[in-house]
C-alpha cells in the first residue's frame, strides 16, 4: 500500500479512526508521519510503546503515583518481590513481572486493574469447546448452581434453594448417564 500523503513511499503507519460511528482509515509512510506528527496526534521520536499505551488505558500511572506518594517516607512499605527484587514502580515501567512470585506480591495492586480490564471478573475460568466438552459443561453448571444454592441458604430463601438442589440432582443424573453410555 502506498502512502496517502506523498503517494511515493510504502505506507508503514495504518490508523483507523472511528468518530460517531464513521470509520476512516489513513495509511502513511514513516517520513510523512514524522513531518505531520501533530496532525496524526503522536510524536514518533517520543519512544512511545505498547506499555505506555496500556499504562494510560488502565490508568495505572495515577494508581501507582498515589501509592508512591503515600509511601514516600516509608521505604520499607514499597512493595517489592522477595525473589527478583522488582518494585511496583519497575513493574509500571516494564509492563510485565520479573518472576512468578511477583503475582502474589503485587496482587493487591493488580486486582483493581484486572477488574477494570475484564469487566469485574478476576478469576480465569477458560472456555470449553462444545464438541469435546463432554460432561465438563455440566460440571461447570453444577459448580455455578452450588454457589447459587449457598447464596439462597445465606439469604434464608429455602424454597429457591430447594429448586436449585433439584436442578443439581438432575444434572448429576445426566453425568452418570453420560458415563454409562460412554462405558
Amino acid at each position: 500500500m502506498i502512502c496517502q500523503e506523498c503517494n511515493e513511499r510504502p505506507a508503514t503507519f495504518h490508523f483507523t479512526k472511528v468518530i460517531n460511528g464513521e470509520k476512516t482509515e489513513v495509511h502513511i509512510c514513516e517520513h510523512c508521519a514524522h513531518e505531520n506528527s501533530e496532525l496524526f496526534m503522536f510524536n514518533v521520536n517520543t519512544g512511545f510503546s505498547l506499555n505506555n499505551l496500556l499504562t494510560g488505558l488502565l490508568n495505572m500511572e495515577s494508581d501507582i503515583a498515589n501509592t508512591e506518594e503515600q509511601n514516600v517516607f516509608k521505604a520499607s512499605d514499597v512493595p517489592q518481590c522477595d525473589r527478583c527484587k522488582m518494585t511496583l514502580h519497575q513493574f509500571k515501567k516494564v509492563g510485565r513481572f520479573g518472576c512468578s512470585n511477583c503475582y502474589p506480591t503485587f496482587k493487591n495492586h493488580i486486582t483493581p486493574i484486572l477488574k477494570r480490564v475484564h469487566g469485574g471478573n478476576t478469576v480465569h475460568s477458560g472456555k470449553i469447546p462444545e464438541r469435546i466438552g463432554g460432561d465438563i459443561h455440566i460440571r461447570k453448571q453444577i459448580d455455578e448452581l452450588k454457589t447459587k444454592i449457598h447464596e439462597f441458604i445465606v439469604q434464608e430463601e429455602f424454597e429457591q434453594a430447594a429448586k436449585v438442589r433439584d436442578q443439581i440432582r438432575s444434572l448429576e443424573k445426566r453425568i452418570s448417564s453420560f458415563h454409562e453410555e460412554g462405558s
